[in-house]
């Protein structure tokens, strides 16, 4: 069984090794989301009115 060293007294290597193993991953994103109400009228456009015409364009002026 390896011996207790501190964790002020740990290397900065062996510091960064032992955080990584305690560190979790998340499998969602924790930040608070909030549902958007199907109500409200949304001035940003959908891109989904492309697709009438078989694909991506984009018009360049």
């Amino acid at each position: 069984m390896a011996r207790f060293i501190s964790k002020e007294k740990l290397s900065k290597k062996a510091r960064k090794a032992q955080n990584d193993l305690q560190r979790q991953t998340w499998d969602v994103c924790p930040v608070t989301r909030k549902v958007e109400s199907k109500k409200v009228y949304k001035r940003k456009k959908s891109l989904d009115r492309y697709d009438e015409y078989g694909g991506d364009f984009f018009i360049c002026a």
